[in-house]
């Protein structure tokens, strides 16, 4: 066990913890220790498709719009990989996907506060020493005054195929299995979002190079692009996080479902060039592939003796059921955060809503004492779309860092919007 305790320890390390300890490396009032179970930094790479990018500009790396200043930061990346000017003369504000990864890995290299192999399997609280103890697989203790959570949202598989068997896979492990899958006579594609788009793409792409039938199925009305005007950008703001915060928890979980568009719709120029490829490929005939709007997957067996699958969908404008048959199945059906089990001794510790998630305070904090345990993401029902945004991790953890020192390390954006959220 350590002997000293730590002013904080991160758990997990996506993009925001990553940003925290980036954030906090050199403020030397803060000793913080971050722990990861995988060996190195990884960020979707099961997504790497070619020329996929952000949906968010180059400044919202890990640090900028906390601290421009910062050697973290994405420019300074570019500069030491000797790109800055490539970067500059492609007049793209958006790094691409593979790129962002190598530049949170990058960054992760030049700190000295991250484990990574480093597994955590409880966290007990001390009441006579008021200190959190974070035990790992491997046996070490180390104790500490706060917690920040960042073990991110896991991929969500629909309860309908939980257990279903054979070789269907979520979308975070498309690339890895994509040779697999193109080997199948038909592929169906369950999802709606970002990375759905991007994997029909890929695959109707090289459809008639495989020859497989290609079905892309969705719940939604209709295949919404993210929506990116700037007003709407305001509600990733301190303002909205304020409004948003305030209002009754009904109203929130209301909004959190109307909101899915804003930050779960597809960029706008993959949805044209999806259109223009099947214009394209259907000059020279019909393609075998469907595209399904309306229809919420209701049921679904697996046949291991002809390796079928057999799905039960419903269209929900009409009311009709129907059924589809195919050998591969690909669910992008999102990520869903699930409550660490490590959590379990102090669960007594935590607060929670009407509807058992975790009422995340405005500060984001999750404890009963309001200032001892922090939430990275997961926060969409009590911080809207500014959760997930990587332009809002650097506000997030300037916001966490001055509740851990008591005062303001980073300056803090009170307003920046021109609109006016409440009345």
């Amino acid at each position: 066990m350590s002997t000293q305790p730590l002013d904080f320890i991160g758990i997990g390390l996506g993009p925001f913890n990553l940003g925290l300890a980036c954030l906090t490396e050199p403020i030397t009032e803060l000793n913080g220790l971050f722990l990861e179970s995988k060996p190195d930094f990884e960020w979707h790479s099961g997504m790497f498709l070619e020329g996929a990018h952000l949906q968010t500009p180059f400044m919202s790396d890990l640090v900028t719009l906390a601290d421009p200043t910062s050697p973290y930061s994405f420019l300074n990346y570019l500069k030491e990989k000797g790109r800055l000017y490539s970067f500059y003369i492609r007049e793209n504000f958006y790094p691409l996907r593979t790129e962002y990864n190598d530049y949170c890995r990058w960054a992760a290299g030049k700190l000295t506060s991250i484990r990574f192999s480093t597994t955590v399997a409880s966290v007990t609280y001390d009441e006579t020493a008021d200190l959190y103890a974070v035990t790992t697989e491997s046996g070490e203790t180390f104790r500490t005054h706060r917690i920040v959570l960042g073990t991110g949202t896991p991929p969500h598989i629909p309860e309908t195929c939980e257990g279903l068997g054979g070789d269907l896979i979520h979308n975070s492990r498309y690339l890895p299995n994509k040779e697999e899958l193109q080997k199948k006579k038909s592929i169906t594609l369950v999802g709606s979002g970002q990375s759905a788009a991007e994997i029909y793409y890929d695959l109707l792409s090289e459809i008639d190079v495989h020859g497989y039938k290609l079905n892309w199925v969705t719940r939604s009305p209709r295949f919404f692009p993210l929506e990116y005007t700037k007003l709407t950008l305001e509600m990733t703001s301190p303002e909205y996080v304020d409004y948003f915060h305030a209002l009754p928890e009904q109203t929130r979980y209301r909004l959190e479902t109307a909101q899915k568009g804003l930050f779960k719709g597809i960029d706008g120029e993959l949805i044209d060039a999806i259109f223009d490829l099947l214009y394209q490929k259907n000059l020279g005939g019909p393609v075998p592939t469907r595209l399904l709007t309306n229809s919420s997957l209701n049921t679904a067996a697996y046949d291991g003796t002809t390796g079928t699958y057999t799905l039960g969908f419903r269209q929900e404008e009409q009311e009709k059921d129907f059924t589809l048959d195919t050998e591969g199945l690909i669910l992008a059906t999102g990520y869903k955060y699930t409550v660490p089990a490590f959590l379990k001794p102090i669960e007594d510790r935590l607060r929670y809503d009407g509807r058992g998630r975790f009422d995340v305070a405005r500060n984001y904090a999750i404890d009963t004492t309001g200032r001892r345990i922090f939430l990275q993401n997961a926060g969409v029902h009590t911080h809207s779309i500014t959760s997930p945004d990587l332009g809002m991790g650097p506000y997030r953890n300037a916001y966490i860092i001055g509740e851990m020192l008591g005062s303001e390390y980073y300056p803090v954006e009170k307003t920046i919007a021109f609109q006016e959220f409440a009345i």
